[in-house]
């Protein structure tokens, strides 16, 4: 969210996501935003499978996003955009500037806004307070035009873009013959309206001299001052004033901290920052853009009114199948069709859940409702889901609603449903040059039930001989995928989409028993239906939604 006033919400379907979580999200992040005028981003959970991107191409679509996290950054909360300010300027003009601003930090930056140093309040009340010598202007290396603008005076002779960087500052409030013995070659000399006086500096080789009072300055005077070299300014200020202000000309780079400043990058997450913040005197923190450019200040007061991100879901309602830190966004909307699970939120929320094969059917109903009218890309895309999630309408998760949906939707995209399916189902089948590690989480999903958590992964293929293949390199796999995660119960679905059946690879204690179990199956159909320990094959069963993972919960609660 680049914009903390510009509100963006990021529609986003589940980890490993299947054809219908991208193309939901996708789907229904244009349906919000035509319905609402508002910015909605579709993002994605996890990497794109071979399957839903043929879905991307055929229809010329980009995937979403790669959202890997929603916790709380820096750029979700308001960002202060006080202006930066050249290393050059005046103690004065940046004491201005910080009045003008209300604030107590000034950036200094480069053209390009590349961060240089800070300058605090505290900085230029410091630089009043503490004793200088009367060489600290010449040492600050301060620009004549600084000094013109302090004083409020005028340029009489000289570059207003030249420095004083060499003597001491000194009042002539001496007559000219002891004048002599006190003032040095490069010195800057703060004098009134005597002629004498004026003539004095300059022969002694002052490097600038400033008439108080508007007091005039003869020809004589500037064409010798502009002879030695010797910078004229004219103030209406009297010496004791303009003795007391040229200090405040002074550029702030010679007081500013410019080593080991404390910043911050616009995706730095809020509960990582806050303990920085919390141990340093500092008020405000400089935050940087990804090009390292800086953007803004904030505050500790800024982290109080942090808000989390803004998301909708689809496709899922459990917390363990949501992306990384979902737990700090502020969820809007629901939109699913599987069972409630555990997603638990701070304030009421629209939540959609229909008992269909898929999500896109619902979303396609939205657009109806909506009376919003469904373009080619879009409806290419929902039908894709549709056809995916219900193994093109063979699932039992599969109702009329879908089908009906689904015929419809490919009579829009302009194409054949069982030709399209076959390409599609190809391509995702297409599993040749995988690792097992990348097969097994292209469509993984974990569940809790009561106390017991499990894992149910599944890939789907026209291909019974390449699922024979996969039966092997999967079943070693799985052991070391349970290894990996803190689950009580890991399985994995070799589904063959012609036969309509499955291959269920079992792994955890009680787990192949358990399955036996949720099955009603004898010992004696038992050991036939289990060729292999930790093997069982499941003829009619193709959904893990509908057909695995209920009897697994069930099972589990008895």
């Amino acid at each position: 969210m680049d914009d903390y006033n510009k509100e963006k919400t990021i529609v986003i379907g589940h980890k490993n996501p299947d054809t219908d979580s991208i193309c939901s999200a996708i789907c229904y992040a244009n349906l919000k935003a035509a319905l609402t005028g508002k910015e909605f981003q579709p993002g994605r959970a996890g990497q794109v499978n071979e399957e839903t991107q043929f879905v991307l191409n055929y229809f010329g679509v980009e995937a979403p996003q790669l959202i890997e996290h929603v916790k709380t950054e820096v750029r979700d909360i308001e960002i202060r955009k006080i202006k930066g300010v050249n290393r050059n300027i005046s103690l004065k003009k940046a004491w201005n500037t910080m009045q003008e601003a209300n604030a107590v930090t000034l950036p200094a930056v480069t053209e390009d806004n590349v961060l240089e140093g800070l300058i605090t309040v505290s900085d230029i009340a410091q630089s009043y307070m503490n004793v200088y010598d009367s060489s600290i202007l010449s040492k600050a290396n301060t620009q004549y035009s600084n000094m013109i603008e302090t004083l409020e005076g005028a340029l009489v002779v000289g570059d207003e873009n030249a420095y004083f960087d060499k003597g001491k500052v000194l009042i002539a409030a001496a007559n000219p013959d002891m004048m002599e013995f006190y003032i040095n070659k490069n010195d800057l000399v703060i004098l009134g309206n005597r002629y004498e006086s004026q003539l004095c500096a300059i022969e002694m080789e002052a490097a600038c001299i400033i008439v108080c009072e508007g007091a005039g300055v003869s020809l004589t005077i500037r064409k010798l001052a502009q002879e030695r070299g010797c910078t004229v300014i004219s103030t209406p200020y009297d010496t004791y004033t303009a003795a007391r202000l040229v200090n405040q000309s002074m550029p702030i780079s010679y007081f500013m901290k410019t080593e080991n400043l404390i910043t911050f990058d616009e995706t730095d997450v809020i509960d990582e920052i806050k303990d920085v913040m919390a141990s340093k005197r500092h008020r405000d923190f400089p935050i940087l853009d990804r090009d390292g450019k800086y953007k803004g200040m904030i505050s500790r007061r800024n982290l109080l009114g942090a808000r989390g991100k803004s998301l909708i879901l689809v496709d899922h309602n459990e917390r363990s199948q949501a992306v990384n830190g979902v737990e700090n966004a502020r969820i809007m909307e629901i939109i699913d069709h599987h069972r409630l699970g555990t997603i638990e939120t701070i304030a009421p929320v629209f939540f959609r859940n229909q008992p269909l094969g898929c999500t896109a059917t619902i979303i396609y109903q939205m657009y109806q409702e909506a009376g919003i009218p469904v373009e080619k890309k879009i409806a290419g895309l929902l039908c894709s889901a549709i056809i995916s999630d219900t193994l093109l309408f063979r699932s039992p998760t599969c109702t009329q609603v879908d089908k009906k949906a689904a015929l419809k939707l490919a009579e829009i995209a302009g194409i054949k449903p069982e030709d399209y399916a076959v390409d599609m189902f190809s391509a995702g089948s297409n599993l040749k040059n995988k690792t097992e590690e990348e097969i097994f989480y292209q469509d993984f999903k974990r569940f809790t039930a009561g106390k017991i958590s499990f894992g149910v992964g599944q890939i789907s293929s026209l291909n019974g001989q390449e699922l024979e293949q996969l039966k092997g390199k999967l079943t070693s796999y799985l052991k070391k995928a349970y290894q990996s995660h803190s689950v009580d119960m890991m399985f994995f679905m070799l589904t063959n989409i012609l036969t309509e059946s499955t291959t269920l690879l079992c792994e955890g204690q009680g787990a192949e028993q358990m399955i036996f179990g949720a099955f009603h199956m004898e010992n004696e159909e038992a050991s036939q239906k289990s060729d292999t320990e930790g093997v069982i094959e499941l003829p009619g069963v193709v959904s893990r939604k509908k057909q695995l993972v209920p009897m697994i919960v069930l099972a589990l609660q008895e």
